[in-house]
């Protein structure tokens, strides 16, 4: 099969598609052919050595181990099973739930061995991957491409918002809200939580789709004077903050916080350091969440809401899974609305 590997830490040179035997499952594993794969930050920050240092940087603190085939939002149909996996998955169109973990239910997300497809196992840029027949679900969507919108960015989305636990007529401010997991906050707060949500784009030619999604104003985090906008659009201060971003936009994020405010971060682009005054933190009584992915159980309700026609797939655009460089020098690119998925 074809596959694309990552060789190391570096730029788009480290990939680079290669032949390799189709991987066989193990007794508990289904072998998958994969219809699609959408791509995340997290296998480019993987490639970048964001997650740490050098040899250290992964999900784990051991790092990676290279060559690795990278890629997480999966989709496709099981066409082997392994010898403990039951013979009715064969023919199933499938969504993988992206880690291993050894966590309790309700928990798998907080285990330390919490080990992610892309990662620690080979992934989707290939034309089949094996995986446990228990962490692949029924695909939500009869199209292969839309239903890989939603595997990450979505168990993500969801997770914070209900770790916020957001109540209707709430006001949520969205940051990076054209990207997978922003985008899948402006829906999930707004259709399903019921939220009144201000989503932060740079450019602003997209806010006509994304009201259309459930965003209620949409606005420039270029602005020089954002905070002023986003308290006179809302009529104050906001109830939480769904993010993204990191850095660039925490100290606004902080100061339209209203007092016993919410704020859930999932990702950093805009920068992985930031400054906190601490005084900011307890006089306005400000709680903190830090996210990422979610629960096997919220995965299925994200699933379900999809399957139900109550979340939109927005996919920017498709690659080939030969041009998986163009496709992730490409993603990097401002101004983009929703996905971008790999097509072996």
């Amino acid at each position: 099969m074809k596959a694309v590997q990552v060789t190391g830490y570096g730029d788009v040179d480290k990939l680079n598609v290669v032949e390799q035997e189709i991987p066989q499952p193990k007794e508990n594993e289904v072998l998958i052919k994969i219809k699609a794969c959408a791509i995340n930050n997290t296998e480019i920050w993987m490639r970048e050595g964001a997650y740490g240092k050098d040899e250290e940087s992964g999900w784990k603190p051991e790092g990676v181990t290279f060559p690795r085939t990278p890629g997480s939002d999966i989709t496709g149909t099981v066409v082997k099973a392994g010898s403990t996996a039951h013979e009715s998955m064969l023919g199933k169109n499938v969504v993988l739930f992206p880690y291993t973990s050894s966590g309790s239910e309700g928990e798998e997300h907080l285990s330390d061995d919490l080990s992610f497809i892309g990662s620690e196992y080979d992934g989707g840029y290939a034309e089949y991957v094996a995986w446990p027949a228990d962490l692949c679900f029924d695909m939500p969507l009869d199209n292969f491409i839309e239903s890989a919108v939603f595997p990450v960015s979505g168990m993500t989305a969801w997770h914070m918002a209900e770790q916020i636990e957001i109540k209707p007529e709430e006001t949520v401010l969205v940051t990076g809200a054209n990207g997978g997991v922003g985008l899948l906050n402006v829906q999930i707060a707004s259709k399903l939580f019921g939220a009144k949500v201000i989503a932060l784009v740079g450019d602003t030619s997209l806010e006509g789709r994304l009201k259309e999604l459930g965003a209620a104003h949409v606005l420039s985090y270029r602005s020089s004077t954002l905070a002023q906008d986003i308290l006179k659009v809302n009529g104050g201060p906001v109830d939480s903050v769904l993010d993204v971003v990191g850095d660039a936009l925490f100290s606004t994020s902080l100061e339209v916080l209203k007092n016993g405010g919410k704020f859930c971060i999932s990702g950093s682009a805009g920068g992985q350091k930031t400054e906190l005054d601490f005084r900011t933190l307890y006089l306005k009584h400000l709680t903190f969440y830090g996210s990422v992915l979610g629960t096997k159980e919220e995965f299925q309700r994200l699933l379900d809401a999809v399957a139900k026609g109550k979340l939109t797939p927005v996919i920017d655009r498709t690659f080939p899974l030969q041009n998986a460089r163009e496709a992730q020098q490409y993603f990097k690119q401002s101004g983009k609305l929703g996905k971008i998925v790999l097509i072996p």
